[in-house]
């Protein structure tokens, strides 16, 4: 990394921070749990990920991709529908793989996380409560018996890189585990509802789009005061509980 000008902060807040050096991202979690199924995750799944150079504990350092991210939530993304299709061939590919041995979240956490984020959005007055109300309906949809796929848990626009059409890297593996595979694809197309047929395209199988809608709902629900309490603004995910109403 020698001639290196500068060290850019990529994100930071109590759990974790990320930072880039060069070519090289280091990661720095002090749960080491977390950081293992990272490791183990970007070594199973079937797809591309980063190379990971080195690790020291509380520090993981892995090679940037190549490629710019799909997109961001709340902006319009510049790919074209072949690169968003082909993000949904990589979903389809990791889905259709062994399973972790670790486990995911059972459905009764997930319903369990729900409620307890509705109750909050509303004691705080961070969301209308007809907005929760409405979404928290859409939500229950969700939580149904899933059959577990390979999930990376947290497939978001900016987690995958794209160069041209292909797809050439998904980062931040450390929520993946056994789980429902439209959650992947609900945490892709969250926000970028137009897309949603590119990425089916890719996928290659019917799904059930009250579920995807549904995961929306849900992510949204849950993500927000994680955001507010880690400086982060919610806005995007608000403007989706709204575009429900």
């Amino acid at each position: 990394m020698a001639g290196v000008k500068e060290v850019e902060v990529v994100v930071a807040h109590q759990e974790r921070a990320t930072l880039r050096v060069g070519d090289v991202f280091l990661k720095v979690d002090t749960d080491r749990a977390r950081t293992d199924v990272e490791v183990e995750a970007m070594a199973m799944a079937p797809i591309p990920t980063p190379e990971v150079l080195w690790r020291k504990p509380p520090v993981l350092a892995l090679a940037a991709v190549p490629g710019t991210a799909l997109g961001r939530l709340g902006e319009p993304s510049a790919a074209s529908p072949a690169a968003w299709a082909a993000a949904g061939a990589a979903a389809r590919r990791l889905h259709d793989a062994p399973l972790p041995p670790w486990p995911g979240r059972s459905l009764d956490d997930v319903a369990s996380h729900l409620d307890d984020e509705c109750a909050w959005l509303v004691a705080n007055g961070a969301v209308p409560t007809d907005v929760v109300t409405r979404n928290r309906r859409i939500a229950e949809a969700a939580l149904r018996p899933w059959t577990p796929a390979f999930t990376h848990g947290d497939f978001q626009i900016t987690h995958v890189f794209v160069e041209g059409d292909e797809v050439t890297g998904v980062i931040d593996w450390s929520e993946a585990a056994r789980g429902d595979a439209l959650f992947d694809l609900a945490t892709l197309t969250l926000g970028h509802e137009e897309h949603l047929d590119d990425v089916l395209a890719g996928y290659g199988t019917d799904v059930d789009l009250d579920v995807i809608r549904a995961w929306w709902a849900l992510r949204s629900l849950t993500v927000i005061r994680w955001l507010i309490e880690h400086g982060f603004d919610p806005w995007p995910e608000i403007a989706v509980l709204k575009s429900r109403m």
